[in-house]
């Protein structure tokens, strides 16, 4: 048996552990050689390109010859590869050389050459992998570029001198051997290359198997970079291992048109398909109703949904729209993921569709998980991602204490089992405090500790936040992913999924700062007030928050990775040195402290002037900037200024005003108004 399990769908667990990617190329092409491999959509239309299990083969172990003539087994290849079939043939013909792939996108006019260069000065890479047209490109615009000058490139399209013939003497590797470095996206800091073994490909691409219940019946439909891991694991190795046809899209060609990513499910019978959170809403309102015509979802098992955060609303919409074209909700299959575990951590059974909870959203602040009913006024949604499957544990765990978490606490998530990878290139220190973790109660399991903050309920992972990326307030906690989200749903010229919230330091003090774009047919008739007042009121009554500063930028400029995570640090370092592309900002400007006038008798006219001295004062709002007609929880007004502002109040007129009288969308205006009624009553 062995290997021809891979051909009759029944694998055990043994063969992902003995068997590698290279092992179950080769059976495949022996075996099924005219089987259909990939096919690759050069237009993300019609522009077929196809490439069966034996063509596949010959091509890897030819270029697995060319780079045996450059170099040797063990040194390290960058792969810079436009979206084809190109990347694929040499992924595999570095498996085959024994070299160790390192996937990246190649360098483009007008774009950072930062994390190219990173790569190349921490991987070490001696060979670049690339086609002519790249390479020429590179002569023609990066030849200053001194860390690729340095290097040999290596043209697959043009073979070199002895290695035209396929490769007779490949030598597969073993499975702990080091298959490729994935560079993590670097959405918390420097990208540090990940080192995946070909165990840890195969035990991955096992639990994914298990999980979404994919078998040789199954097409994928992926649009996702092939140098990003949920592009490549999934999309690029999973077709091979399972031996199901995987078809591919140019990523730009979904940006461009996301229907077409549909069409190809639609043409294909396409069962198993996914991505960020951000395709979902991009498919929802970019797509309009006319090039919807057509459309059939029928054939889908599941739509994956693998990037932070994964919002019901997202879903619902989702759902909403292409419901009518036989999507069902029982086909989205929330899951939870990283470069250090290969790709997938957490996925429920295929088919059960996502399951939500609505927990206190305060509760959460203080990492307690309190459920609630969703007509509570904090309520806040939360996406389970499954549970863990094969030999994954996950556990809780608290950050500061390393004991585990009770059930209603919220901890930082770590993992062991075979998924986890063998560390970062040439970080020790970085690998042990990430990778051999240990938790205090006697155990010597070591875990991979993810940075991620999460909790089990019945079972059942939520993800709630980055470790990191917390934001602390007035000794309160806040995740910036639900301040975004607010933000972006004040107003209708933001961008869904393209903001970013982080904490600066003013004068001593933690502010809050919002960046966010705004859409391209907003931008010309852009009343940046608007946006900006409407933005400050729906983060004061959610949260009880004074924005700080808040930067409007150009539609597509938020600082992303390449799997679409907002870069929070870049934003904020952006916004500290004034270099993002802003199209219109507002900032409390510190002010000059002043004392109140003294008790006088009380008028309206006297009150209202009174509660905007005490506005400008509390809140630092500039006096041309209030306004008695907009509600005053716009200005910033906190739960515990709102407590001062009852105490002064009290102090000043003799009446009492509860705090939450001002968060009711009370105008500075009727506030007065209010406040000098009790006056009178009182007098």
């Amino acid at each position: 048996m062995g290997l021809e399990n891979f051909l009759n769908d029944q694998i055990t667990e043994a063969d992902s552990f003995n068997y590698t990617i290279p092992h179950i190329l080769q059976y495949r092409a022996l075996h099924t050689p005219d089987e259909t491999a990939y096919i690759f959509l050069r237009d993300g239309d019609e522009d077929e390109e196809r490439i069966t299990c034996g063509e596949l083969y010959r091509s890897a172990l030819i270029i697995a010859g060319q780079l045996l003539a450059s170099g040797k087994r063990g040194s390290l290849a960058l792969m810079l590869f436009a979206p084809g079939l190109e990347f694929v043939k040499s992924l595999y013909g570095c498996f085959y050389a024994g070299v160790i792939a390192v996937p990246a996108y190649p360098p483009r006019k007008n774009r950072s050459l930062d994390r190219i260069k990173t790569l190349v000065l921490d991987s070490g890479s001696e060979i670049v992998l690339t086609t002519t047209d790249i390479f020429h490109s590179f002569e023609r615009s990066f030849s200053d570029l001194e860390e690729l000058k340095q290097m040999k490139w290596v043209c697959i399209d043009q073979p070199l001198e002895g290695s035209e013939k396929e490769l007779k003497d490949a030598v597969l590797p073993q499975p702990g051997d080091l298959a490729l470095l994935q560079y993590t996206s670097g959405s918390t800091g420097q990208p540090k290359g990940v080192m995946v073994t070909h165990q840890n490909i195969t035990r991955n691409l096992e639990f994914i198997r298990r999980s979404f219940s994919l078998s040789r019946k199954s097409v994928s439909v992926t649009w996702l970079p092939s140098f990003h891991d949920m592009g490549l694991i999934d999309g690029v190795i999973g077709p091979v291992y399972n031996g199901y046809p995987g078809v591919l899209i140019p990523p730009v060609a979904f940006i461009q048109k996301p229907v077409r990513w549909l069409k190809a499910i639609t043409k294909y019978k396409g069962t198993h398909a996914g991505g960020p959170n951000f395709a979902f809403d991009h498919c929802v309102e970019g797509i309009p109703v006319d090039e919807k015509a057509g459309l059939d979802l029928t054939s889908l098992d599941t739509l994956y949904c693998g990037a932070e955060p994964i919002r019901k609303p997202t879903f619902d919409r989702f759902v909403e729209i292409f419901g009518s074209f036989g999507f069902k909700p029982a086909m989205l299959y929330p899951c939870y993921g990283m470069a250090e575990t290969t790709l997938i951590i957490a996925g429920p059974e295929a088919g059960r569709g996502p399951v939500y909870l609505s927990v206190s959203g305060s509760a959460l602040e203080q990492n307690r998980v309190v459920p609630v009913s969703d007509k509570e006024p904090d309520a806040r949604y939360l996406v389970g991602v499954g549970f863990p499957w094969i030999d994954t544990s996950v556990e809780i765990v608290n950050p500061d204490t390393m004991l585990p978490c009770s059930d209603d606490e919220v901890g930082e998530i770590w993992v062991s089992g075979s998924i986890v990878t063998a560390g970062y290139w040439k970080k020790i220190k970085e690998t042990e405090e990430t990778f051999s973790a240990q938790i205090k109660n006697g155990s010597e399991v070591k875990y991979l500790r993810t940075g991620d903050l999460g909790f089990f309920h019945k079972g059942e992972l939520y993800i709630t936040g980055r470790l990191k990326d917390v934001i602390i307030l007035h000794g309160r906690n806040y995740y910036p992913q639900d301040i975004e989200f607010a933000a972006e749903t004040s107003h209708a010229a933001l961008r869904t999924n393209a903001s970013a919230a982080f904490p600066v330091d003013v004068d001593n003090e933690e502010r809050l700062v919002i960046v966010a774009e705004v859409e391209r047919s907003a931008i010309r008739d852009l009343d940046v007030e608007a946006v900006c007042n409407a933005i400050r009121q729906q983060i004061a009554e959610e949260f009880e928050q004074e924005v700080y500063a808040i930067q409007l930028i150009r539609t597509a400029a938020i600082l992303k990775t390449s799997s679409g995570k907002i870069q929070r640090k870049a934003c904020k370092k952006g916004f500290l040195e004034k270099s993002l592309q802003i199209v219109g900002e507002s900032v409390a400007k510190p002010l000059a402290d002043s004392r109140l006038a003294e008790p006088s008798t009380p008028s309206l006219t006297s009150l209202q002037a009174w509660l905007m001295a005490w506005i400008h004062i509390n809140l630092k709002v500039p006096f041309d900037r209030i306004d008695l007609l907009k509600p005053i929880s716009v200005y910033g007004l906190n739960s515990m200024k709102a407590v001062q502002l009852q105490q002064d109040v009290l102090d000043r007129y003799g009446v009492n005003v509860p705090p939450y009288v001002f968060f009711d969308k009370i105008t500075v205006k009727e506030l007065s108004e209010r406040a000098f009624a009790k006056i009178e009553e009182g007098l």
